[in-house]
């Protein structure tokens, strides 16, 4: 395995939903004894990410990075989303990320009511106001869809920004103005012939240092009890496959089925296939056990935890 960083997310399925700031204590516990270099926790009507990392202030120092994996934009604002952030930078002494996305039309106006218009747009804007507040400065900007006049006084080193980004104009935008992509339902395939050229072409002609990060998120399964497993992997794949960004971009994997991007069986076949992540170009890697049962569950954590060490 080459990946620079080798991280785990919490949060969204197979077990790892966080109900409360004792759960997000007791996964931070793991991927420091664990010896992962970042952690991160989703959006997932359960804890909020932001606020539940900032509790974890100085504990856990072993780790070299947590973030958010992701926030979603709609219902918030520059400014409100930027003091969140900030604080929680100022709880961690600087080893916070900042993960952020759309999320979904489905999302945006089922869940909130709220006008699914031009999201990239809306994402553009959003993050023009943003970003100055996270480096400690005045924003003054003026959108079609958001607006910000303020600066923050919050404590805090600048915060770097990773986008969900899966269409070519959200990848360039990040290429050329974020610190890095991170991914969802993404192979390895999908990265190293759709995602790095876009993110490639966005970064040409511009001053920023050093290529951007790609974050992949990967679910695994060490079991015996492939089936089950499946079961899962299907159910969790089916969720990704209804929104319409993921289901174009899972077309450049090649597969027939897109739970076939879960990595289920021994550690040794999980480890082949994260491999492969690597190979395609991703710089991070952001394991996420997906289990059907506690003992799965516990032994692919044990896998983990034994590969670290």
């Amino acid at each position: 395995m080459t990946n620079d960083r080798f991280g785990i997310r919490w949060g969204l399925a197979g077990g790892t939903t966080l109900a409360s700031i004792d759960e997000a204590r007791n996964a931070a516990r793991f991927a420091e004894e664990a010896g992962f270099d970042s952690f991160w926790i989703s959006h997932a009507m359960a804890v909020d990410p932001i606020v539940a990392l900032a509790c974890l202030g100085s504990d856990f120092a072993g780790i070299g990075e947590v973030g958010t994996s992701v926030v979603p934009l709609y219902g918030r604002h520059p400014i409100g989303l930027a003091q969140l952030a900030r604080t929680a930078q100022n709880a961690l002494g600087g080893r916070f990320t900042l993960g952020v996305g759309t999320a979904s039309k489905r999302h945006v106006e089922g869940m909130l009511g709220l006008s699914w218009d031009k999201p990239f747009s809306y994402t553009r804007e959003f993050i023009a106001a943003l970003e100055p507040l996270l480096a400690d400065e005045q924003a003054d900007a003026d959108g079609a869809q958001v607006s910000a006049h303020a600066k923050l006084a919050i404590e805090a080193a600048p915060t770097p920004i990773l986008l969900a980004a899966l269409g070519p104009r959200m990848l360039r935008f990040a290429g050329g103005r974020l610190a890095g992509v991170t991914l969802g339902q993404c192979g390895p395939r999908t990265i190293s012939s759709y995602i790095l050229p876009h993110l490639q072409a966005g970064a040409e002609g511009t001053d920023r240092s050093g290529s951007p990060r790609v974050m992949a998120l990967v679910r695994i399964c060490v079991t015996d009890d492939f089936d089950g497993a499946k079961s899962l992997a299907r159910e969790i794949a089916a969720n990704y496959q209804s929104n319409p960004s993921y289901a174009n971009a899972t077309k450049h994997e090649g597969l027939d089925d897109a739970s076939d991007l879960h990595l289920i069986g021994s550690w040794q076949q999980v480890l082949d296939g994260l491999a492969e992540y690597a190979e395609a170009g991703a710089t991070d890697l952001r394991i996420e056990v997906a289990a059907h049962d506690e003992t799965s569950r516990a032994r692919t954590r044990d896998a983990l935890a034994d590969y670290l060490s």
